[in-house]
């Protein structure tokens, strides 16, 4: 029955790459190096807006990192009001707010300044901005694509989500513990400024955790059964930027050319697995998020090398490819056989780990929500994520349970 079940995802899956093959993105305009925020924010005016809505989060604010853009922007000639209540895993109270604050100002744009969950939120307040459905209702794909969005621009904070190349938002809903994905062609920011100067200022452990995040983007868009030619060619080299620079942003913040090259690494992983998907470590992770509040990047991080090891039968030479072009594994990459090398891959994953003190088990983790959370996780993954080896609920929930503090 199980081998039934594959088969009829696979063949579904396979349509569904078809359909991702003609559906038309259409990719932001890209400010690309360091103080190309205050460009993005001149782009921003040249197209006629006289009232934004940037939304942040409070600590960004307190840092004064918005300041530059906002006297930018505000010498460009156009008011600035600020929502500044996102948190990490924005929920639909937070971003309902928002909403008031764009509608009690009568703002006809958004500006997200911020990690991934400042980004999420603003894509939903300016869906919001166009439409009276809930935040529920939008949830699932292409919900919101004949009301739309009100203009949105962005610029990501920390090297990892890639969400201003996405077409998705992740909300909370704290009341059913859940996470709510809405994924539409209409989430895309109309720009987007990658500034690795803002960065030089995140702490470690957060620059550590989002460059996992961007990893696990790359990664599981390169093993995915919907991956394409230039979803590959972008996975790789986001790959390849993180192995030779992410210990080095973590270790040397005030690094601007590392800070770049990681803000790079996730913009391009953010376009692959827009594309091709992600898999079981962003379905775990999410689970993990929704109940035990994890940071993402950090139960990315821990999840990763479970999956890979489940999967690596069914993927061996796309885990050896991004092996050989990271030149991970034995001196002779070229001349090893393809299982060595998928297997040094994973290590190396597990070494960097080691090497960020990210725990390769969950410590909120308990025994009685595991058939809950791989329940969750499985039905995410299920019509979404052309995964290289399925899993039912039994191979699911065990791989989830080595992850248990015991």
């Amino acid at each position: 029955m199980f081998a039934l079940k594959v088969l009829c995802l696979r063949i579904y899956m396979r349509i569904f790459k078809g359909i991702t093959v003609i559906l038309p993105f259409k990719w932001p305009k890209i400010f690309d190096g360091p103080g190309s925020s205050l460009e993005l924010c001149r782009y921003i005016a040249n197209q006629g807006h006289k009232k934004i809505l940037l939304v942040t989060d409070s600590m960004l604010a307190k840092l004064g990192l918005l300041d530059a853009m906002q006297v930018e922007l505000e010498k460009q000639g156009i008011t600035v009001v600020i929502y500044d209540g996102v948190m990490p895993d924005p929920t639909i109270a937070q971003i309902e707010a928002g909403v008031s604050v764009l509608k009690d100002n009568n703002c006809k744009a958004i500006l997200a300044v911020g990690g991934g969950s400042s980004i999420d939120a603003a894509k939903v307040i300016a869906a919001r901005g166009k439409s009276d459905k809930s935040i529920i209702n939008m949830a699932g794909l292409f919900k919101i694509y004949f009301s739309g969005t009100l203009p949105l621009y962005a610029v990501p904070t920390t090297a990892g989500t890639g969400s201003e190349v996405t077409i998705a938002a992740v909300v909370s809903d704290p009341k059913q513990k859940r996470k709510l994905p809405i994924i539409d062609l209409k989430l895309m920011p109309v720009a987007a400024a990658l500034d690795g100067e803002l960065m030089t200022g995140l702490p470690a452990h957060i620059t550590a955790a989002t460059g996992m995040d961007a990893l696990t983007h790359a990664v599981e868009s390169y093993i995915s059964r919907n991956a394409l030619k230039h979803t590959d060619v972008k996975a790789i080299e986001a790959t390849q930027l993180i192995m030779a620079n992410l210990v080095t942003a973590v270790t040397d913040g005030s690094n601007v050319a590392a800070r770049q090259a990681m803000v790079r690494a996730s913009n391009l992983a953010g376009m692959a697995f827009t594309q091709a998907g992600v898999g079981y470590v962003h379905a775990i992770a999410h689970n993990f998020g929704a109940l035990y509040h994890t940071p993402h990047g950090v139960a990315n991080a821990i999840v990763m090398p479970y999956v890979l090891d489940y999967s690596k039968s069914s993927c061996t030479l796309r885990l050896a490819d991004l092996a050989k072009a990271c030149n991970i594994g034995l001196a002779d990459a070229n001349n090893a056989n393809n299982e060595q090398l998928a297997e040094a891959f994973i290590q190396r994953i597990r070494e960097m780990k080691h090497k960020f003190n990210i725990p390769t088990k969950l410590a909120a983790l308990q025994r009685k929500d595991i058939p809950q959370i791989a329940a969750a996780a499985l039905k995410e993954a299920r019509f979404t994520y052309a995964v290289p080896r399925y899993m039912n609920k039994a191979t699911c929930e065990n791989l989830i349970s080595q992850m248990l503090v015991e």
